[in-house]
């Protein structure tokens, strides 16, 4: 079999994803993935045939196949995998769910030569049973590292003729659909996938956005309270609308400000990340105009800067806890970043020279930036640097854009 690449089962031939042999088998892979579920798939001898390609990606668990269900093979996967029911008691709750009817489809003397030792116990104290669906529930470590209940329900697979193919272990967390429809309504799909792909903290060159309110003490003072935080909501969801449409990652929201960051891995360049950095800032400033008008407040008492800076060494991670999700980045160019923007006064967008000077000569054009006739002022020379940004930045090479 030629090498292709690793995907739910096993392996993408020529684009054509490796299936169950069985047809029916086969059919309840390509649904299961397409409604990107967490699945497995035994047949009718509780030989595993089939992982689900969201399930394989969550919890890292891909061994070989066909393999034993619960058997060695099985077990020894499950245990190395970084996330999920890793430890043998969490696995033992699996074999406890699945064991009542794997008694009945392969009898007790197939169980005990095909299940690993540590689970026997698991599956023999279970009756047999055979019922169309079963549903229980288990533990396991969620890819945050903090343990999870996660629900299952099996479902016996029968072709027309009644014959059993095999049966389908499905999980969800167990959390109501109503939950997580209300997380989904309010995330977007390619913005969490990014988020997924900094889980592991690495060094990462990106561009960096800051952007605050300016004089939003002063407002907040001037506007009933409803109204100044209905004002903070549609600036945050503007701001958030156009790093995630350019393709970045929303970092801290601090009071009235936010960071946000985009990467050259995922954006394909250092180019188009400098390019993705910009597309919202600008997409952010034309939004801002609009943000006062609904408001009922003039364009003048919404006043928003910006500081744009290159971190060619960032260290970026995603900071997961019981109560939120973030993505955050370290490095002195952070600092900086932020000491430029608290420069920007007046509404502003100051750009650092680095940054500007990553873009391809075809993304300067397409942003309508004349690179070469560009001039730059220190931050030390601007009138408006503060004193931290003298203190801390007092040498960076900005741009008004």
């Amino acid at each position: 079999m030629a090498a292709g690449l690793r995907y739910g089962l096993g392996v993408v031939e020529d684009g054509v994803t490796a299936l169950p042999e069985d047809p029916l088998l086969a059919d309840a892979a390509k649904a299961f993935d397409q409604m990107r579920q967490w699945a497995w798939i035994v047949d009718s001898r509780w030989q595993l045939v089939f992982i689900s390609e969201e399930l394989r990606a969550t919890f890292g668990y891909d061994p070989p196949l066909p393999t034993a269900f619960l058997g060695e093979a099985w077990l020894s996967a499950l245990l190395s995998s970084p996330f999920g029911s890793n430890t043998v008691v969490q696995a033992s709750e699996i074999a406890a769910g699945v064991g009542g009817l794997m008694l009945t489809d392969i009898g007790p003397a197939s169980v005990r030569a095909q299940v690993d030792p540590r689970l026997r116990d698991a599956v023999e104290s279970q009756s047999p049973v055979d019922i169309e669906t079963f549903s229980y529930t288990f533990t396991g470590a969620g890819v945050t590292g903090f343990q999870v209940r996660a629900s299952s329900m099996t479902i016996r697979l029968r072709d027309a003729h009644g014959r059993l193919a095999g049966t389908a272990i499905v999980s969800k967390p167990a959390i109501g659909d109503r939950t997580l429809a209300t997380l989904a309504m309010h995330s977007d799909p390619d913005h969490l996938a990014r988020m997924q792909q900094v889980g592991r903290a690495a060094r990462r060159p990106a561009a960096i956005l800051f952007a605050d309110l300016e004089g939003s003490s002063s407002l907040a003072r001037r506007l009933p309270t409803a109204s100044y935080f209905r004002l903070a909501r549609r600036l945050v969801r503007a701001a958030d609308h156009h790093v995630i449409a350019a393709g970045g990652l929303v970092g801290r929201h601090v009071g009235d400000g936010l960071a946000a960051f985009f990467l050259a891995e995922t954006a394909g360049s250092e180019s188009a990340a400098a390019r993705a950095c910009l597309d919202a800032a600008r997409g952010f400033r034309r939004a801002v105009a609009d943000i006062a008008h609904r408001s009922d407040l003039e364009a003048t008492d919404v006043i928003v800067r910006m500081g744009l800076h290159w971190g060619a060494t960032l260290y970026v991670g995603n900071i997961t806890t019981e109560g939120r999700a973030e993505v955050t980045a370290l490095g002195d160019e952070v600092n900086q970043a932020a000491r430029i923007e608290a420069s920007a006064t007046g509404g502003r967008t100051l750009v650092a020279k680095d940054l500007v000077e990553r873009l391809s000569p075809d993304d300067a054009a397409a942003l309508g930036i004349d690179t070469a006739h560009l001039t730059f002022t220190t931050i030390g020379e601007l009138a408006t640097a503060t004193a931290k940004a003298q203190r801390d930045a007092p040498t960076i090479a900005v741009c008004e854009i």
